[in-house]
């Protein structure tokens, strides 16, 4: 029994599988016989009485035929020599009934519980389903031995009748609900011609004639065909990019025609109203899951991210195989084989199953990777300019409100410019053009955790957009109180959005001072990520590393407590990376590098990342060690030359490490052949560094300044 398929095509919204069912092989004739009477009465008295409001009379017409069946089907049972002697041909077009019931009660349970909005784009798709369904019925009927059945004289009228309504019926496309898909894309483009359609006749639209009265039902409607854009097929009517026009208009006379007051009293109340559950961290995920062998990347055992396939028809996680080439490997890391080419094809068959597993076991990946991920490119597309001339006009309703709504309108449209600016460089730049950034920063010092919550999101996605950093930061008070929340945010998730906040704004060099002078900002980062969630930590040390690569900063740093942070973080897997990379930074100046010596736990945590890091947190963690010998003076350099095992762990940098590491390797070793000390600690180290040092890789005078940690900011 294919029952999965039909509850799986329900949820996703899909047009239905016709052929997704198999018939029963295994039943006897009665029972047969019973079974499909069952099914019949089913779709009989789930459907009879049932308002579909597309499609009425394609899905009266099907019923009729079914209850057709169904008086058949009852006589068989029925009638003494009815089911029991059955010829071979008739048990063959019953088995085939078994299917065409199903169908038809999946296409009817399609036009029942899926979105007025979708259905009526899907009219003519879904109008030949029902056609091809009674075609199907015409020639079962045809094949049926109506002759060799023992049948009453009744019964084999209705029989002959239903066969004859059956053969004349021809596609049925009902003009009423065509006209109003026709007036639906009328809409689209008048906005693709920089016009906003007359309110009056979108109000007749969707509330008189689609019975689309409430908020409640508008943003189902839009989550509906939302989830046909992930959703979508590639042969599946209409386009990605008139779907986001449809999505933007939709979304425009939602607070058009419904206004701004829904949830007021969560709202008010700074209850939190989230439509999806927030997936756990993964680090938790995975102590309770564990990975399939097939979805780990040889080379790091961890889950893969990106999947890709190269010359010799192996797959790896793209960061890593793509590491292993910089490193200048010709080989491949699983079989020894020498690399054809060095060109990596995504796998995109292995992502989606791995999509789906996260999905299934509530493991996250990176928000961005699951958009891309699920809908396979199509959320990329480029807009349209409906969408974009819709998406500017609900801007402009959502500004009016935050300029003079009550409070719970304001935080909604918070909560839906915050939205509005997750995708697309130009929404978020008509959305800072037309005001928004000053009443943003207003709800920053809301009482409302919801309002707050929303609007430091919202100025940290528009900040991706470069042109609004400027603007952000030209707004009088507002970086102050981007701190403010920073420091004293109501939630979590808006004291860790502020981070990421600061570290887009300190993307843009002449920023960086600003930033750290500010008030608080500093202390507040380090704090966060001493004591913050991972994602929070994540988002503190990334703004401290910007803000560490303006050498003004260090004193304010130092004062500050942010070098003891990031020192603390070396042993934090999760931000050990960035936070020996502004260390690096730090230590280059004789201040910085004082500080981070007086650190007792500093150069062990170095020396600890040298050991166990990861390929890029131990290019840092050399280099930082370089850097503290070079600007520390003698007391620095005797302590790193005294540090347990650093001989060995250079030794092994300098063979396996990366070009970069091995360059810094080599460096350090260098240091250490000028120090009055080095005969102590470090024997052992002359043929590897000899290898080293015959190579361009070890001259390596000064700091190019080619600190290495990953840097990316998510939209929220």
């Amino acid at each position: 029994m294919a029952s999965g398929a039909i509850f799986s095509s329900l949820r996703r919204r899909r047009s239905p599988t016709l052929d997704a069912f198999l018939a029963p092989v295994d039943l006897s004739d009665v029972a047969l016989v019973q079974t499909l009477l069952s099914v019949a009465r089913e779709i009989v008295s789930c459907f009879s009485n049932r308002c579909i409001f597309f499609q009425r009379k394609n899905s009266r017409s099907l019923i009729r035929r079914v209850e057709a069946f169904q008086l058949l089907l009852e006589y068989l049972r029925d009638s003494d020599s009815g089911s029991s002697c059955l010829p071979p041909t008739a048990v063959l077009c019953l088995k085939e009934l078994y299917l065409l019931l199903y169908r038809s009660k999946i296409l009817l349970d399609y036009c029942a519980q899926s979105s007025k909005l979708w259905l009526l784009l899907q009219n003519h798709s879904i109008s030949g389903h029902f056609h091809d369904l009674n075609q199907e019925i015409s020639t079962l009927l045809d094949v049926f031995p109506v002759k060799d059945v023992l049948l009453s004289k009744d019964i084999r009228e209705q029989v002959q009748l239903l066969q004859n309504q059956s053969r004349r019926a021809k596609l049925f496309i009902d003009m009423k609900d065509d006209a109003l898909r026709i007036r639906f894309f009328s809409f689209l483009e008048e906005f693709e011609n920089g016009r906003i359609p007359d309110s009056a006749e979108l109000r007749s639209f969707y509330v008189d004639k689609l019975q689309i009265a409430d908020a409640d039902s508008c943003r189902t409607e839009i989550e509906a065909l939302e989830e046909q854009i992930v959703n979508h097929e590639g042969d599946i009517e209409p386009t990605i990019s008139v779907l986001n026009g449809l999505v933007a208009m939709t979304r425009y006379c939602r607070f058009l025609l419904f206004g701004f007051e829904e949830d007021e009293l969560g709202l008010e109340n700074g209850s939190r109203k989230k439509p999806k559950k927030r997936l756990i961290t993964r680090e938790i995920a995975e102590t309770f899951y564990t990975v399939p062998k097939d979805f780990s990347c040889p080379i790091s055992l961890d889950l893969m991210r990106d999947p890709v396939i190269i010359s010799t028809g192996q797959t790896y996680d793209r960061s890593s195989i793509s590491r292993w080439m910089e490193e200048g490997h010709t080989t491949c890391p699983k079989t020894g084989q020498m690399l054809a080419h060095t060109r990596l094809v995504p796998n995109r068959a292995l992502r989606n199953l791995i999509v789906q597993w996260c999905t299934a076991h509530g493991v996250p990946l990176d928000p961005s990777e699951v958009m891309d991920a699920m809908g396979e490119g199509f959320t990329t597309a480029c807009p349209t300019k409906a969408a974009l001339e819709a998406n500017r006009a609900t801007a402009k309703l959502l500004i009016q409100q935050l300029a003079g709504g009550s409070q719970a309108g304001k935080t909604v449209a918070a909560r839906e410019i915050r939205l509005l600016a997750k995708t697309g460089k130009e929404n978020r730049a008509f959305i800072a053009e037309a005001g928004a950034i000053p009443y943003l920063r207003n709800l920053l010092s809301s009482p409302n955790a919801v309002a707050q919550e929303n609007s430091v999101t919202a100025l940290l996605n528009l900040s991706i957009f470069d042109k609004n950093k400027s603007r952000i930061m030209d707004e009088e008070g507002c970086l102050g109180s981007i701190v403010d929340v920073l420091r004293f945010g109501h939630t979590t998730e808006a004291r860790e959005n502020a981070a990421a906040t600061l570290f887009s704004l300190s993307a843009v060099h002449d920023y960086k001072k600003i930033i750290a002078d500010e008030m608080g900002a500093v202390e507040a980062l380090a704090g966060l990520l001493q004591e913050g969630t991972p994602r929070g930590k994540k988002d503190a040390v990334t703004a401290l590393f910007n803000l560490s690569t303006h050498p003004e900063n260090c004193a304010r740093m130092i004062e500050a407590g942010a070098v003891t942070a990031l020192v603390g973080a070396l042993g934090n897997e999760g931000v050990a990376e960035e936070a020996a990379g502004a260390l690096v930074l730090i230590v280059r100046q004789p201040i910085g590098a004082k500080a981070v010596v007086n650190e007792e736990a500093a150069v062990a945590g170095l020396i600890g990342m040298m050991r166990c890091g990861t390929p890029r947190g131990k290019e840092n963690a050399v280099a930082a060690l370089l850097e503290l010998c070079r600007s520390g003076g003698s007391a620095a350099t005797e302590r790193v030359v005294k540090a347990p095992a650093l001989a060995g762990l250079l030794q092994t940098l300098l063979f396996t490490g990366t070009k970069r590491a091995r360059r810094k390797a080599a460096s350090l070793a260098r240091v250490f052949q000028r120090c009055e000390h080095a005969s102590l600690p470090y024997g052992g180290l002359g043929v590897g560094y000899a290898f080293a040092g015959n190579s361009t890789a070890a001259r390596d005078t000064s700091f190019a300044g080619d600190v290495s940690v990953p840097m990316s900011i998510s939209v929220l």
